[in-house]
């Protein structure tokens, strides 16, 4: 029972997400906002996710390779596009991936200064 209480949470997390950037008109996906809200509750709790939370996440993150099915397709049917736009692709990949490299080694190095 308390994996579909943790799935319940993840989901009502997700629509509060969903809700709140379609209302508010933010450009962040709902899904995301949702799990960052999940992140604020629990540390806002002082408290950690239960074992049927973690079995839950643990469960879904076995079957999240799945979830590049349908952008591998996306890719092979736009390979045409993808051919006549490869210098704005390429950098705008190298880029972001620098970019979020740096901001998560920037933000591992404040945590564990206050871990320590």
């Amino acid at each position: 029972m308390p994996i579909l209480q943790s799935f319940f949470v993840l989901l009502l997390f997700q629509l509060a997400g969903e809700a709140i950037s379609r209302a508010a008109r933010i450009p962040i996906p709902g899904p995301v906002l949702g799990m960052g809200l999940l992140a604020v509750f629990y540390i806002v709790r002082k408290k950690e996710p239960g074992q049927g939370m973690q079995k839950t996440a643990n469960g879904l993150l076995s079957w999240l390779g799945l979830l590049f099915v349908p952008a591998g397709t996306g890719v092979v049917a736009n390979m045409a596009l993808l051919r006549a736009a490869w210098l704005p692709v390429s950098v705008a990949l190298i880029v972001s991936t620098l970019l979020t490299m740096a901001v998560t080694a920037w933000i591992m190095q404040r945590f564990s200064r206050r871990a320590a």
